[in-house]
């Protein structure tokens, strides 16, 4: 399964990357407010400063709801650097663009997934990724994760190379869950990523090993 982190800050894209475990980006226009990126320009460059940090794939999403918007933020954004992901609403006009964007052999993420309807849609429209957000279908008391599972199972019933890119993802086992399902990608912050390396075991252990350790006067 490979890890996206989901957020615009430079610093934690930088700390997964040293990890040695992210296989790219997500951000949103929510996450480039959250750290004050505003102005087109200024948006635009820090989607090449994200690129330079990663090696894989960074969803860029467009602002536009209209098809002829779409098209043109879409095209722009994806002239930017080649590991750019244009980013699309899952609206009937979202669609539309992800079908154009998918015949010209430009990547697509299309996002806002909250039933097996729409991945199958956007699959047949030919898009990179899909998300279905399960971490927002968990706070209305909705089983997220069965979601990934529908999707899953349909996607391999008729051989989609669309990829499952589980979203919303807000804790390990999250994760660990979308793995065991066959999730082709999570994307979440990068406390859910680094939590992964956390195991009361794992503490107690290492303390004793160092402890011992100090005993042979290393």
């Amino acid at each position: 399964m490979k890890f996206f982190i989901d957020t615009a800050n430079l610093n934690d894209i930088k700390e997964a990357q040293a990890l040695g475990v992210l296989d790219g980006v997500t951000t949103n226009p929510s996450l480039m407010a959250k750290e004050g990126i505003t102005g087109k320009e200024s948006i635009l460059k820090h989607y090449l400063d994200i690129c330079n940090i990663v090696d894989g794939d960074v969803s860029a999403e467009v602002i536009s709801t209209d098809f002829e918007g779409m098209v043109r933020e879409g095209e722009e954004l994806a002239k930017l650097h080649p590991q750019i992901v244009v980013k699309l609403p899952m609206i009937a006009d979202g669609v539309k663009a992800c079908k154009y964007f998918s015949s010209k052999g430009i990547k697509t993420n299309v996002t806002l997934v909250f039933s097996a309807g729409q991945a199958l849609l956007a699959a047949k429209a030919g898009a990179t990724y899909v998300s279905p957000f399960l971490g927002r279908l968990d706070d209305v008391s909705t089983d997220g994760m069965h979601l990934i599972e529908e999707i899953r199972e349909i996607y391999d019933n008729y051989d989609y190379k669309t990829q499952i890119l589980s979203a919303s993802i807000r804790h390990t086992m999250h994760i660990v869950n979308c793995a065991k399902i066959g999730s082709d990608v999570m994307t979440g912050p990068l406390s859910a990523i680094k939590g992964l390396l956390k195991h009361p075991l794992t503490d107690i252990g290492l303390n004793q090993f160092i402890e011992d350790a100090k005993k042979m006067n290393l």
